[in-house]
């Protein structure tokens, strides 16, 4: 069976081979970085049986990873990769490889679909080839290998040569690899610990009462404010729903759930616009085209965030109470 766990050991691996490819070009601290990093994916199985068994030790080793991390991510800086190509080298194979290029990169959705839709009939004896619960981020991990496989096949290259571009790239875009992991577990960690019904107790306390119009601004507003914290709209939707949008604007005032939900991921990705913390779509890009300006993407963006924001605001305004 195919499991999550064993794509956890391909990243420590690719991690580990990063981590040595940089201490043996001098990057002490990347190597450093991203050593511990795959350390930590590596030991995850490890942590979580020895959690189970009542043993804390090893969880907490691995939380004095999680600070050492923080503490050698400012020390990440870009450093120049000795190129095999020059650029019009490159320019030249890219134009003779024309849209083919493309079919590496389609694959990955592709294969990650069809996992996901028909993963569950795949049997191989009595066994499940992919374990029920984990089919879509197993079928990613799959499609991510059988892409670089194919990549390999049309640029006509060995595939550690992929295998050590993926390497630059993640030097090239540094600690904010790790923001979508980060992101993912703080949406759970504020609604675990309360924020939404202590939003719900200050909105409660300082909104006009029966004040529909206001109760709307701020659900709207802290979509965009919580956006920005954390990075992800769909972090933030589940603090600002249970905190105003259910106590407040569909139980008091008959707000339409559907279109309070929908237009409130809209002012959500606002924020998306204007946060580093979305590293996929702010600092990546930055990182990947080189700019001098590492928040150039959000600089040219704002002024978008703001107008989409206005416009939904005042239709939501409209609708919703409807």
């Amino acid at each position: 069976m195919l499991r999550i766990e064993q794509a956890y050991w391909l990243i420590a691996t690719f991690l580990l081979y990063s981590g040595w490819r940089n201490l043996r070009d001098g990057h002490r601290w990347h190597a450093a970085f991203w050593t511990v990093l795959g350390l930590l994916f590596a030991a995850g199985d490890l942590i979580l049986a020895q959690s189970a068994a009542g043993n804390a030790l090893p969880a907490q080793i691995a939380g004095v990873g999680v600070i050492v991390l923080a503490c050698l991510a400012p020390r990440l800086r870009r450093q120049p990769h000795p190129e095999n190509r020059s650029a019009e080298q490159r320019l030249q194979s890219a134009i003779a490889l024309g849209h083919r290029l493309f079919g590496p990169a389609l694959l990955i959705p592709l294969v990650t679909l069809l996992v996901a839709l028909f993963g569950g009939y795949l049997v191989v004896g009595h066994v499940a080839l992919f374990a029920p619960t984990q089919m879509t981020l197993t079928g990613l991990a799959l499609a991510c290998v059988i892409a670089l496989l194919a990549a390999a096949r049309v640029a006509r290259t060995p595939v550690r040569e992929g295998i050590a571009e993926g390497r630059r790239l993640l030097d090239a875009i540094g600690w904010a690899a790790l923001l979508p992991l980060l992101l993912a577990a703080l949406g759970q960690v504020f609604t675990e610990s309360g924020v939404g019904a202590a939003i719900a107790a200050i909105a409660t306390d300082f909104l006009p009462a029966g004040n529909a119009t206001a109760a709307l601004a701020v659900f709207a507003l802290g979509m965009v404010l919580f956006t920005v914290i954390m990075g992800n709209a769909f972090a933030a939707f589940p603090v600002m729903m249970a905190g105003i949008g259910l106590p407040l604007l569909i139980h008091q005032h008959g707000a339409h759930p559907a279109i309070l939900g929908a237009m409130g991921m809209l002012c959500g990705y606002c924020g998306t616009l204007l946060t580093p913390m979305a590293a996929d779509f702010n600092l990546v890009p930055a990182a990947l085209l080189e700019l001098r300006n590492p928040y150039g993407v959000i600089k040219a963006q704002a002024w978008s965030a703001l107008w989409i924001f206005a416009s939904t605001f005042m239709m939501m305004w409209l609708l919703v109470f409807r």
